[in-house]
């Protein structure tokens, strides 16, 4: 009997700025395109690089934000404030509902034959998160796109940042309603592939950088169950993309 193959459907954008390398997901775009010339053979089940593609918008809003530091750093607030508002997208935010929450119509789980169970809250590893050493170290490895569909990232300290400078333009309360749609969007998060309610350990090998829609869009389900292809197959992505750490 042969061998069974997997079919892949990888996630690309359609930005005219990708062939010319101008957009921070370009990196990302260019290697989806290689998979899409030459897609492995069509079978069953479907395994996918991330739960939904990542809209062109995002793209935009990244560079409208890079532009709004250079601004900042050459000492132009109103073209940064002006910048950063421009940024939050309507279409952005509609882009993240779809995929966190427990409704989301991209999330579909599906059984897996001796799945880690979820286990009772005094069973699994004590610290949840990565310390600070290990945060940079897994900055360093993936460095600020998602590991899974590989757009630009902004760590939270850095987005408290340029709030406070330009408070009026980044909104960001506690509904997600009222946060900055592309913010919200790029927010980086550490992502357990195994996880945490199941067993995951904070080790490098078992965290990767990850966007908020994508990090909560799986929730507690293992990248089989979900059927996502495991993210340390392939390279992270590499760009000129800095997770705006330049703001100060």
């Amino acid at each position: 009997m042969g061998k069974v193959r997997t079919k892949v459907r990888t996630c690309s954008t359609t930005s005219d700025d990708v062939s010319r390398g101008l957009n921070p997901l370009s990196a990302y775009s260019a290697d989806a395109l290689v998979h899409q010339k030459n897609p492995p053979q069509a079978m069953t089940p479907c395994f996918r690089t991330c739960l939904r593609e990542p809209i062109p918008e995002i793209g935009k809003a990244a560079l409208l934000l890079q532009s709004a530091v250079q601004a900042h750093l050459a000492g132009n607030s109103e073209l940064a404030h002006d910048s950063i508002r421009r940024a939050d997208l309507p279409v952005i935010r509609e882009w993240t509902e779809s995929l966190w929450g427990s409704n989301s119509s991209y999330v579909q789980y599906r059984p897996v034959e001796n799945a880690p169970p979820s286990l009772p809250k005094e069973q699994r590893v004590k610290l949840r998160m990565p310390t600070t050493s290990e945060k940079k170290a897994l900055h360093e490895r993936d460095g600020f796109h998602c590991r899974f569909c590989g757009i630009p990232l902004i760590r939270k300290e850095v987005r408290e940042r340029i709030k406070k400078a330009y408070p009026e333009a980044l909104s960001w309360r506690s509904r997600n309603i009222d946060q900055h749609a592309a913010f919200q969007a790029m927010w980086l998060q550490y992502d357990h592939l195994l996880p945490h309610a199941r067993g995951g350990d904070n080790s490098l090998d078992n965290i990767v950088i990850t966007c908020a829609p994508c990090n909560f869009g799986r929730m507690n389900w293992t990248l089989e169950e979900v059927g996502l292809i495991d993210p340390r197959t392939r390279q992270a992505v590499r760009s000129s993309w800095t997770g705006l750490e330049e703001f100060r």
